[in-house]
């Protein structure tokens, strides 16, 4: 019987052809056979000359193959010889020598840039939402206003012209033109016979070019010294902004506010408030306009004094960042309608101290809004963060951001430590009450203030760790003229406007140049002139003494020989006329790479973050 089983057939074995005929595959050929077949290759094309001068030939071909790759085995020698040191040592050489041709300016400023460059990554200013979504405006606000006929078929020389007359600088696009009289900014007639009985019967350069531009719904950068009238430069576009809403359809109870102005200390936005007040009450005293709502939001007063605003359409609101953001998480009213954002002192408002806190507020409009920065002291750093932030901004430039009033005398005297008290009071016989006292140190202000009570001088102060009470008891007693010297701390520096103050005494000077210039613009204020007698000694560091030096030297002042004697290495761009400001603080006498300011803000910078890490704060 044949077996069933049968043996599965096995598949053959692959058949491998080593000559197969393909054009990708080339056999591998020995370099000593492949000469022989070039040989004789060259063998079969004539003669015996002929193959001698092709063996030649090869020959020459062979050397040049073998001094090749004795290169190539000398530089890969030379390569692992050289190590990371040598090369680290020749780019350190190079780099050198290329510093060894630059000036020492030119060092300098190559450090600036690269500081600057690093500083300019802040995000800029906008909402919330308008950053989530990618929300951009192109274009400014649309203003009913324009200016009058006459002024707009002036020639773009004839408003240059002007601006010239007042020293005025702008830049931006279609820039509104310069008008030299209020009743030609079609302002109502009740406000301006309240600035006439005041003696204010033409504008100021800030306000001259400043108001048409807010007028137009433009966003604007002011920058001018103290004194020049800022503030009705920015408060009377809000006003008018506000009249328009409240006659097109009245304002009721949950409805506002219109805009809002920011100031960075109580006493500013408590006086700016006033004014507010006071021309909104000038416009409704005939009736002929209606009355119009304004409402002061800041810490250390109760809010349920203002309730009675509140229950009615909220026209402007003046508030400090801190307690602006309670009332609006707590929805006592919202930004939805809002379309006006006034910065005063913007410098601080959006440094490194309140850019939170702006950024904060922000988020709450809903809608595209006119931003307004002002400022006596705008640095670059400050300007082109403003540029980025805004939409087609117009800079106002009165003189130089930073520059002195030249309305105040400047005096700086040399004080040791000890003798200050003593001097102080000689000081105060310079000129009549009233007179405003600097320094920098609480303590020292209630010292000072408790010395000059003893003395018989009558005699408050004011300073950040006072109660709202008796903050508000100082500034009224001291404007009614109850007392007769005021001593502060910086808190008190910034935009506020005392009557008639021909003196200031800067007591200690402050490290900040920014803020010199500020203390002593609360004298020579409205065109008056006044004194500031300054105060300084071996405690006061060098830097700030060489920024006071070429401020004095800016405003044509007197210069101590102290001041003159002190090593200045920017003494030669100063002689040379290319001395520019720090683009952080504005001070003269120094770069970026060493101003106080910048240091004083990374310092505070880390020190939150090292509490963040540590799990602190509260």
């Amino acid at each position: 019987m044949e077996s069933t089983k049968r043996r599965r057939a096995r598949s053959p074995s692959p058949i491998y052809k080593l000559d197969d005929a393909d054009d990708s595959y080339e056999p591998y050929i020995p370099v000593a056979q492949r000469r022989q077949e070039k040989l004789a290759k060259l063998s079969t094309l004539g003669v015996n000359s002929e193959k001698n001068s092709a063996t030649k030939l090869q020959e020459d071909l062979d050397d040049r193959e073998d001094e090749q790759r004795e290169e190539e085995t000398r530089r890969e020698r030379a390569r692992k010889e050289r190590t990371l040191l040598l090369e680290a040592q020749e780019v350190h050489l190079k780099k050198a020598a290329e510093d060894s041709k630059k000036t020492a300016d030119e060092k300098a400023q190559e450090v600036d840039a690269e500081i600057l460059e690093a500083l300019k990554s802040r995000r800029k200013l906008a909402s919330d939402m308008e950053l989530a979504k990618g929300i951009q405006y192109t274009e400014p606000l649309q203003s009913s206003w324009r200016p009058p006929w006459y002024i707009r078929e002036r020639t773009p020389y004839q408003h240059q012209k002007l601006r010239d007359k007042y020293h005025i600088l702008v830049e931006g696009e279609d820039i509104p033109p310069p008008i030299e009289h209020f009743a030609d900014m079609k302002i109502p007639e009740p406000i301006l016979e309240y600035l006439r009985s005041k003696r204010i019967v033409s504008p100021t350069p800030i306000q001259l070019q400043g108001i048409p531009v807010a007028f137009s719904g433009r966003d604007i950068i002011g920058i001018a010294f103290t004194g020049s009238g800022k503030t009705l430069a920015f408060c009377l576009p809000l006003i008018m902004m506000a009249l328009e809403e409240e006659m097109k359809l009245p304002l009721v109870r949950g409805e506002g506010p219109v805009g809002i102005i920011l100031c960075p200390s109580r006493e500013l936005a408590t006086q700016t408030y006033d004014n507010v007040v006071t021309w909104c009450a000038s416009l409704a005293k005939d009736g002929k306009y209606p009355q119009l709502n304004a409402l002061l939001c800041i810490g250390g007063i109760s809010m349920n004094d203002q309730s009675h605003v509140l229950n009615k359409g909220l026209h402007i609101v003046i508030a400090t960042p801190g307690r602006l953001i309670d009332m609006l998480e707590k929805k006592r009213f919202t930004f939805n309608n809002c379309k006006y954002l006034c910065m005063d002192e913007a410098d601080r408002m959006i440094d490194l101290g309140f850019e939170d806190d702006v950024r904060n507020i922000m988020s709450f409009f809903k809608n595209q809004r006119q931003t307004l920065l002002f400022s006596a002291t705008m640095p670059e750093k400050i300007q082109d963060f403003a540029q980025d932030s805004l939409i087609k901004p117009v800079l106002v430039n009165v003189g130089r951001a930073g520059a002195a009033n030249l309305d105040v005398l400047q005096v700086v005297e040399y004080v040791k430590q000890e003798a200050k008290m003593v001097y102080l009071l000689e000081c105060l016989q310079k000129t009549p009450p009233p007179v405003i006292i600097f320094s920098e140190n609480k303590n020292e202000v209630d010292d000072i203030q408790e010395y000059l009570l003893l003395k018989g001088v009558e005699a408050v102060a004011i300073h950040g760790s006072k109660t709202q009470e008796e903050r508000q008891y100082a500034i009224k007693s001291f404007k009614s003229g109850a007392k007769d010297v005021m001593v502060a701390s910086g808190v008190a520096s910034k935009g506020l406007d005392f009557n008639e103050i021909q003196h200031v005494i800067i007591f200690s000077m402050p490290k900040e140049i920014e803020d010199y210039v500020h203390q002593i613009g609360r004298t020579g204020r409205s065109g008056k002139t006044g004194i500031a007698t300054t105060f300084v000694n071996m405690n006061t560091p060098e830097q700030t003494l060489l920024d006071l030096k070429y401020l004095l030297m800016e405003a044509g002042q007197k210069v101590p020989p102290f001041l003159s004697t002190i090593d200045d290495p920017r003494a030669a761009q100063a002689q040379r006329g290319s001395l520019t400001g720090c683009p952080v603080c504005g001070g003269l006498g120094h770069g970026i790479s060493n101003c106080p300011k910048l240091e004083d803000a990374q310092r505070r910078q880390m020190a939150s973050h090292r509490t963040a890490d540590e799990g602190g704060g509260y």
